[in-house]
Order: C-alpha cells, then structure tokens, then sequence
C-alpha cells in the first residue's frame, strides 16, 4: 500500500485519535475527518527582473517554524518584486509565508495569488473568467513581523507572490503549502505494460482523493460542492482505489436530507437518478444492507415520481435542468436521447432494488415503466456521450453504436465526465483497444501538457499550438487554460482537479484487470480480465473481505494466463 503516489509530504498533524479537551468544549467540537501535510516548493517558474533575491533558497529544506537567526539568506523581495512558486503538483489546501527577524518591524503589503496553471497567477480578477467564486484566490494582504502567515484554502499548484507595497521591502525565510485531505491508503493498484496507462490510473485515483474533503466534492478551486451526477465516477474510484470511505453515504445522506423528494437534487432531474444508481452500485462493492434499507421511503417516493415523467408513448418528459454533460448541453436531441437512457437504467436499477427490499408494487412500476420507455426510440444527435448511454440500457445494438457513433473521428467529442460512459460502453461491444486508445489520447493529452489532476473539461483541439500549463505561456502560443471553455468555466473559471474525470481508473481496474462483485460485498467475485493489445496487467482491488491480487500474462496464442489470490471469504465464479 502507498499513500500520495505523485508526491512526497510530511506529515503535520494526523486526527487519529480526538485530542484530550477542556469541559468547555466537549459539546461543540466535532473531530475532522481530515489531515495535514507539508509540502515544499520544487520550483522557481519566473521572477520579476528586478526587486527579487535569493529566490532558490525556497526550495532548500526548512525547519517550519519562524527563528531569530535564519540559516540561509531570506527571499527579499523590493517593492515591485515578485515570483512564481510551483510545488510540483496539485494541491487542496493552504500556503504558508514566515517572515524573518528585520529592524524595522514595518508590515509589508504582499498580493498572493494561487493558480491551477502558472498562467493563472497571471491573470487580473475578472480577466478571461479569472474570480475567486467558492474559494479566494487572489488577495492583498499584511504580514507581520517574525511571524507566519496563512493563506486559503484553494486548489492550486502554483503561488504568485508580489510586494505591491510602495515602501517596504518583505523577507520571507520559507513558503510552503499545506496539503488537506482525507489519510486514508491507497488499497487499489494497477499495473500495466503501457506505463502511459499506468500514470493516468494514478492520476485520476489522486484527482478523487483531492476532492474527498469534509464531502466528497467535484473540484477543489470552483465547484466545492457535492454534486450528485458528477459523483458517481468519483464513487467508482473511490470502490476501485480506497474501498468505503464516510465521504460517500455521507454526501450521498446530505444531499437527500435538503432535497425534498418533490424537487430534483441539485436541480438536475438526471443527477436525481445518479443518486438511486450510486446506492446500488455502493450496495453491490460493500454489501451493507442495512444503509441500503435506510434509503428505501426516499428512493421509492423518488421512483414512483420519475414514473410520471414518461408519456403513453414511452418518451421520458422531465422538467427541472435538462444536463448530462457540457458538451452537450445545448443539444435538446443529444439530451432527450440521454435523459431516454438514464430514465430506463434508472428504472432497472429500481427493480433490482425493489426486489431487494421486498417490495412488488415497486418492482412492478419499475418494470412497467422500463417496458414502456423501451417503446419510444429517440432520435439520433449523432453524439458520443448519449450514444453511449443508449448502448449501456440496451436501447441501441451495442455494436452499431461503438461502430458508427464511438469510434467515429477518435476521441474528439468527448467529455471528462460522460467519456468514462464512453468508454464503458467501448467494453461492453468488447473493443477494449478503442478504449485503451482513448484514454491514452484524451487523458494522457492533459498529462503531456504538464497536468497532475484531471480537468473539468478538455477538448484535444485546444492543444494545437498551446503553451504547457507549467510554464508561463510563450509569445505566439495558446493558453491553455485562459484562451477555452465555455458555458460554466470559461477561461481561468475552468477547474483543473475535477472528481467526474476520475472515470478511468475504475475503468481499467474493472475491464483490464476484470474484477467485478459477483455478489453484494464481494462474497462472490467475477475476474474476467481483456488485455486488449497490452501484454500484461496486474493489481489489487479493495473489498470488505480483504484485498484482491490479480496478475494476468498474455501467451504466445493469445490466451491469458492469470495468478489470482483471494481474501477469505470471497468465491470466484464465472
């Protein structure tokens, strides 16, 4: 097990056990499900010409705490003097600034700002969709004398500091970030012969665990908020890497206890249904039948509701927010074709869960809904992301799908959230090449741009003649990330550690790896692993019952060879 696979912290504090406290506070402090770590600069971007001094010694090791005899020669920086700071990955949380032992004792006055791209720290508030919505991340301000300073928190990896003040030169002995998220290991694994494959497993196992904060949000810059749709590839990772985790039954209990059953969660009829399909989908990775029973007067009040949506044709008629994802989003026939789909998996998926409960009138306004939406076939937008959900219900012919719809001009069309349901969709016609491919190109496009998490959204377009984010942005060149995006993130609103860009990673665990619950809880698994061109894979899978290790060779005749260990208590079947 490791823990943090793209960096390297130290420990600040850990919240293992609830701290010893006055009588006075028993009452009124509730433990954080969080912890801290430290985490140093690893780069020096840029400077201004002028005004900044002895920039590198950030980088040296620090003792993390403000002395009166400084062992290197401080940052100094002038009035005008300014820097950009990277720490060589993605963070949630904080930055830290210690200020040095001066003889004046004059507070100078510093302007900060955190940036997802260098290029952002850059940027002017209001400038190309740069804003502090959700979290502040430009700000002016005083810092003391011989003291430290905290700022944030944001999602960032780079740190623009400049002294705007007039008159007074700063001096600061260290910077450093505070990394704050949720210390739990990292169960899951996956390994493969492409290492490419390899990096963006873990990229996007570390994008979800960035966003499993107090809730499991969707991003940690802008959208620090629990989203029901975006949340069910976070939910697949989470199974995939991390095995249970609170983060989830408890944003998934939030989110049901301020939304009546009479409205739609977040406003979005279809993220409504994600929440009925992220239970049974966590009921079947953890078996706790017990959470499960707890849901059942919502869920059935919510099903017999979406049953109204759908007309005496079959043809599903929903109000609210009509959204699958953002590329989409102004096409009424893409959308229709979608809502189409996730009405009938919806219903399927409520059955099962009917049945589960005991419950035959419900399973039986399921199964009569399903069987009328099956009546009504949308018409065709011609886009992948929908397409690919008709395939998943069993709406359209699988392969005529992945054929002419899927693997039509590559990746292009897709989107970081509804390309996981591309890709499984890709599985399920068993072209598990065109999926390895298109995580190679897509995913792997934002790695080779210099991204540590995955983005909100990305088009592979957009890489044409662009800058890396981790550099600033030569003349002649495209930014990334201030020159796209559109409808919510514009330019430097666009947020670049996005949990729904997560899907990957369970994606290649699941198909490549091919472990599957057979059973509520895993008491039965099914490993039925697809290579596709790669000549090897191996890994491990979380589950109640302990870990699942698998590796699979490829032969000479192209039949598989697999090594496979089970925890106790898990059968496998076919």
């Amino acid at each position: 097990m490791k823990k943090f696979p793209l960096i390297l912290v130290a420990s600040l504090f850990c919240h293992q056990q609830c701290p010893a406290l006055p009588p006075s506070l028993q009452d009124s402090v509730e433990k954080s499900p969080l912890s801290s770590f430290v985490v140093r600069p690893t780069r020096i971007v840029w400077t201004t010409e002028n005004g900044v001094e002895n920039s590198e010694n950030l980088l040296k090791p620090h003792s993390g705490q403000a002395v009166l005899i400084e062992p290197l020669p401080p940052l100094v920086l002038q009035p005008g003097g300014g820097l950009v700071i990277d720490f060589g990955v993605e963070i949630a949380g904080m930055v830290e600034l210690f200020t040095t032992l001066t003889e004046s004792k004059e507070m100078p006055t510093l302007r900060v700002r955190f940036g997802e791209s260098v290029a952002e720290t850059m940027s002017e508030i209001d400038e190309r969709g740069s804003q502090n919505d959700h979290a502040l991340r430009d700000m002016t301000v005083k810092i003391p004398w011989l003291g430290k300073t905290t700022l944030g928190p944001s999602g960032f990896r780079f740190v623009r500091i400049d002294n705007v003040d007039e008159k007074i030169t700063a001096e600061l002995s260290q910077v450093h970030a505070i990394l704050t998220l949720r210390d739990v290991p990292y169960i899951g694994s996956f390994k493969c012969s492409d290492e490419r494959l390899d990096k963006i497993w873990e990229t996007g196992a570390y994008t979800v665990h960035l966003n499993m904060q107090e809730y499991l949000w969707d991003g940690i810059k802008r959208d620090r908020l629990v989203w029901l749709g975006d949340m069910h590839p976070e939910v697949s990772v989470i199974n995939t890497v991390f095995g249970h985790n609170d983060v989830v039954p408890k944003s998934l209990d939030m989110i049901r206890e301020v939304t009546p059953v009479t409205e739609w969660m977040n406003g979005i009829s279809s993220y409504s249904m994600w929440w009925i399909l992220i239970h049974e989908e966590w009921y079947q990775n953890h078996g706790n039948l017990e959470y499960l029973k707890e849901q059942q007067p919502y869920m059935t009040a919510l099903l017999e509701r979406l049953a109204t949506f759908v007309d005496e044709d079959g043809k599903e008629k929903l109000d609210g927010m009509r959204f699958l994802d953002w590329p989409t989003f102004e096409n009424k026939t893409a959308v229709h074709e979608g809502l189409q789909a996730m009405m009938a998996l919806t219903m399927e998926s409520g059955a099962r869960m009917a049945v589960i409960f005991g419950d035959k009138a419900t399973e039986k306004l399921c199964k009569d809904t399903s069987a009328l939406l099956r009546k009504h076939v949308p018409e065709a937008s011609g886009r992948k992301s929908p397409a690919a959900l008709l395939s998943l219900a069993g709406l359209r012919d699988v392969d005529d799908v992945s054929e002419n719809v899927l693997k039509k001009d590559g990746p292009k069309d897709l989107s970081t959230f509804y390309g996981f349901y591309v890709l499984n969709a890709l599985a399920k016609s068993g072209d598990i090449d065109t999926g390895l491919d298109f995580i190679s190109q897509y995913w792997g496009g934002m790695l080779d741009l210099g991204a540590t998490t995955f983005w909100e959204d990305f088009d592979l377009a957009w890489t044409e003649n662009a800058g890396r984010i981790d550099e600033p942005v030569a003349p002649g060149k495209k930014d990334l990330h201030g020159d796209f995006g559109a409808h919510c993130y514009v330019g430097f609103r666009h947020s670049f550690c996005h949990g729904w860009a997560g899907g990957p990673t369970a994606w290649l665990s699941k198909n490549v790896l091919g472990i599957t619950p057979a059973a509520p809880g895993f008491t039965k698994v099914r490993i039925a692993p697809r290579l596709g061109r790669l000549k090897w894979a191996e890994g491990t899978y979380p589950t109640p019952k302990g870990v699942i290790h698998v590796r699979h060779d490829k032969q000479a005749d192209g039949s598989i060879k697999s090594v496979i260990k089970l925890p106790d208590g898990v059968e496998q079947v076919d």
